[in-house]
């Protein structure tokens, strides 16, 4: 319904969108931590790739990016930011080594 505007017994239509500042697109809230767009290349995820790529050496990289992030979080301008970065590759580096503890525990029954 196009907004009226009343002046004693006229009443008009307003069409707003002649007046409307153009607007630039709202974007979606972009998950700097979690999922950075700039990580993911044709649906494959970064870290999977270095994962991949890594193999054994995996769970080292995972904790040189810790400390990356640990030790540097005080001299950028968003160091919650990066705690929460390394928060994030800490928590992959303990998934990492469960499952390899699960693994390891799995093969001791065959």
């Amino acid at each position: 319904m196009m907004p009226t505007l009343t002046l004693g017994n006229e009443t008009i239509s307003i069409d707003d969108t002649k007046y409307a500042k153009e607007r630039e697109p709202e974007l979606p809230f972009t998950d700097m931590v979690n999922s950075p767009p700039h990580y993911n290349k044709s649906g494959i995820e970064c870290i999977d790739a270095i994962g991949a790529a890594t193999d054994i050496g995996y769970k080292y990289y995972l904790q040189g990016t810790v400390i990356k992030y640990l030790w540097r979080y005080e001299y950028k301008n968003k160091p919650v930011e990066d705690l929460k970065k390394a928060r994030w590759y800490l928590d992959k580096l303990i998934d990492e080594t469960q499952k390899n503890e699960y693994n390891d525990l799995a093969e001791s029954f065959t």
